[in-house]
C-alpha cells in the first residue's frame, strides 16, 4: 500500500502563528503558493491560511451580494487598492481557517477522500508527534494512485 508520505512535498512552507497578515502576503508572493499552514512554536499545525483568505480582503463587498459578476467588466479604482495598515498588521490567526491534516502513514484514497470532503486542494501531513513534515496536493495524491495502475497485474505496491 502506498502512503501519503510517498508522494508529499517535504519542503513545505509554513508561517508561525505570531506572523502578521502582511508577512503572510510576502510568503505567498515569494513562494507562489496557494495555502500556508500556520504552526505553533513546536511546529504543530494550528490553522491554515489560503490565498483566497487574503484576496477576500480586497474584493468589493458587492461581490458577495450578487450571484453573477459577469456584468462587471472592471472593478475600477478598487483594482489598485491595498488593505489598510491596521488590517495588514493583524495576526494571521484572525484570518486562518481550521486545519485538516493527515498522518504520514495515511493511505492515499483516505487522504483524497478527506480533501474532497473538506474541499481542500492541498493537505498538510504530520509525523507521529503532530509536527508538520509535508504537504500533498490533489494532483500529488491522484497521480500516485494512478501510477499504481501501471504496475503489472498481481504486483501492486
Amino acid at each position: 500500500m502506498t502512503h501519503i508520505k510517498d508522494c508529499m512535498k517535504r519542503n513545505v512552507v509554513s508561517i508561525p502563528e505570531t506572523a502578521t497578515t502582511a508577512e503572510a502576503a510576502s510568503v505567498f508572493v515569494k513562494y507562489h503558493i496557494g495555502v500556508l499552514p500556520v504552526v505553533n512554536t513546536e511546529g504543530k499545525p494550528v490553522g491554515i491560511l489560503r490565498l483566497s483568505d487574503l484576496l477576500a480582503l480586497e474584493l468589493p463587498d458587492f461581490v458577495s451580494l450578487v450571484g453573477d459578476v459577469d456584468f462587471v467588466h472592471d472593478f475600477g479604482a478598487v483594482e489598485n487598492t491595498r488593505p489598510a495598515p491596521d488590517v495588514l498588521a493583524r495576526p494571521v490567526t484572525t484570518l486562518m481557517q481550521s486545519i485538516t491534516t493527515v498522518g504520514e502513514g495515511c493511505g492515499l484514497l483516505r487522504a483524497y477522500s478527506l480533501m474532497l470532503k473538506d474541499d481542500l486542494h492541498d493537505i498538510p501531513v504530520t509525523d507521529s508527534n503532530g509536527i508538520l513534515v509535508g504537504i500533498a496536493s490533489r494532483a500529488d495524491v491522484a497521480t500516485a494512485v494512478l501510477s499504481t495502475w501501471q504496475e503489472p497485474e498481481g504486483k501492486a505496491t
